[in-house]
């Protein structure tokens, strides 16, 4: 009797640790129109929040109890309670920024200062500039490694990503990639970064330890010209199966075997695709659509999209709390 009485406490404590971890919340931030979008898992729209103006990048901390969102033409990084929505902060003087990564320590983020040509480093907790970082013109994608050694950024208009080594605080190599890189994935144990280099239609793969060019993976969905095959966003599953690839004016989302390097699949969405985020389970990806002002929620399995959901103007990231 007394083990099933603590058998069932037991069950009733994990079940409201994990309802309190996990809000099953979609947040989108919507650049446009500087406002957030909230939808369940559904993707039934919940609420719009007003927010700084033109937020872009998000991020949630590291036990994800809140997120940041990078509002460019305010020079702030908002801070957000995950459960209630409610600013509970700001980062000031974060001059433009657009995308941004937390380093593993959970204190430390690396920020892209679109108009200012750097790379920044805050303290979260404390809001204190550490360190600032040179890049080339127009810095937008931040990717860390997950032992926090190095920082990979990418510079738009220099065809270049920049590493920074973490422990000696500046920047140890530029690397020329094709036209107009945007954004990154590491593939599992950090071995090859992807980034897309919207202009060219491609994805470059850099050798992690050699920090060198070992291959691309071109795009081509029937029915469209290269020029109109500008990848932007990229993400890949845990186990670096597959990757998703966000292909902008083409329209389409491409599916990818990662050991290949082959395109499995091309999979139509809305007008402009950018911003991408898998669930947890990795059984969904939602779509940001720039152009055509709507959320895609596409199903793996079937690999069709299930709906679109309108949201606000020009949607750029995507946040699922879902874990």
């Amino acid at each position: 009797m007394i083990f099933r009485v603590f058998f069932a406490i037991f069950l009733v404590a994990v079940a409201i640790n994990c309802s309190a971890r996990s809000t099953g919340k979609i947040i989108v931030s919507n650049e446009k129109s500087s406002t957030l979008t909230i939808l369940d898992s559904d993707g039934v729209v919940l609420n719009t929040i007003d927010t700084c103006a033109r937020p872009r990048g998000m991020h949630f901390n590291a036990d994800r109890t809140q997120f940041f969102v990078g509002c460019a033409d305010d020079s702030i990084i908002a801070i957000y309670d995950v459960k209630t929505l409610e600013l509970v902060g700001r980062i000031l003087n974060v001059e433009e920024p657009e995308t941004f990564d937390l380093h593993p320590n959970g204190i430390h983020l690396y920020v892209s200062n679109e108009e200012d040509a750097t790379a920044t480093l805050f303290d979260i907790e404390s809001g204190e500039l550490l360190g600032e970082f040179e890049t080339g013109e127009e810095p937008e994608g931040v990717q860390i490694t997950a032992n926090g050694k190095l920082v990979f950024v990418a510079s738009e208009a220099a065809d270049l990503v920049h590493v920074i080594d973490v422990e000696a605080q500046q920047v140890v190599a530029d690397i020329p990639v094709d036209v107009r890189p945007r954004r990154f994935a590491l593939t599992p144990g950090d071995k090859e970064l992807w980034v897309s280099a919207e202009l060219a239609g491609i994805v470059n793969i850099i050798d992690v330890e050699t920090l060198e060019m070992i291959g691309d993976i071109p795009f081509l969905p029937t029915g469209f010209r290269k020029e109109q095959v500008t990848p932007v966003d990229i993400v890949m599953t845990r186990d670096g199966s597959r990757a998703y690839v966000a292909l902008g004016r083409a329209n389409h989302v491409a599916v990818v075997d990662v050991k290949s390097r082959k395109v499995l699949n091309y999979l139509l969405v809305g007008n402009r695709p950018w911003g991408l985020a898998l669930t947890h389970d990795e059984s969904r990806l939602f779509v940001a659509n720039g152009l055509s002002d709507d959320i895609s929620i596409i199903d793996l399995d079937s690999q069709r999209v299930l709906k679109s959901i309108p949201v606000g103007q020009v949607p750029y990231g995507i946040l699922i709390d879902d874990y």
